[in-house]
């Protein structure tokens, strides 16, 4: 083999693998602004993706409870079951007004400024009224569309979604609870017995699709 054909075929090789580890290569902005966060729960793990690029205000909130480590031994406390029997619904979990655990409330982040939805495996905000969210949040089941902001309606503040561990919201929103509630909108909602979350901690860069949900 003379050596130009050495130097060809090197050449060519060398082309190959470069192409091969680019395809391989995560690309930047695919995965830019998620950091995954796992909730150890007594019924087992939950992998959280969390959007600091799309919902910075929200995420930053998320992420400062988590590095406090004021999420450790909260609960799911809330398993707001569809009416319609389709399995579908949220639940929602925090500090359930332990209000020293709390930070100042953070302003609303819409879905039609953030361009997030409430699809299956979101994990979202609660609140009161718009600007009133601190340290509650939920998780939904099932497209909820109805969440989402309008031009008339603020909706909720979705920032991140659910890359490993839907059996377990599913398992706990099919939790006994109490016939009554905190209200006429939150009855039938309330578990007898909470689901608590041990830990909550970063784990490290997350997947890249918010609508992206891992059994």
């Amino acid at each position: 083999m003379s050596v130009a054909i050495k130097l060809s075929a090197v050449l060519a090789l060398a082309i190959a693998l470069f192409s091969v580890a680019a395809e391989a290569k995560p690309r930047g902005p695919a995965s830019a602004g998620l950091v995954q966060v796992r909730l150890q729960t007594d019924f087992g793990l939950i992998d959280v993706a969390i959007d600091t690029k799309h919902a910075p205000i929200t995420a930053a909130n998320f992420l400062a409870y988590v590095d406090a480590k004021r999420f450790d031994g909260i609960t799911f406390y809330r398993a707001a079951r569809a009416k319609n029997g389709s399995g579908n619904g949220l639940v929602q979990g925090g500090i359930d007004r332990n209000y020293p655990k709390a930070f100042a409330p953070i302003a609303h982040e819409p879905t039609t400024h953030t361009g997030l939805r409430h699809v299956d495996g979101t994990i979202s905000m609660a609140r009161n009224d718009p600007g009133t969210a601190m340290g509650e949040f939920f998780f939904v089941v099932g497209s909820a569309p109805y969440l989402d902001a309008t031009k008339t309606y603020p909706g909720y503040a979705a920032f991140g979604h659910v890359v490993r561990g839907m059996p377990v919201i599913r398992r706990v929103l099919q939790s006994k609870t109490y016939p009554g509630g905190h209200s006429k909108d939150t009855m039938g909602q309330t578990i007898i017995n909470r689901v608590k979350i041990v830990t909550t901690r970063r784990i490290g860069q997350a997947g890249s699709k918010q609508a992206k949900v891992a059994e």
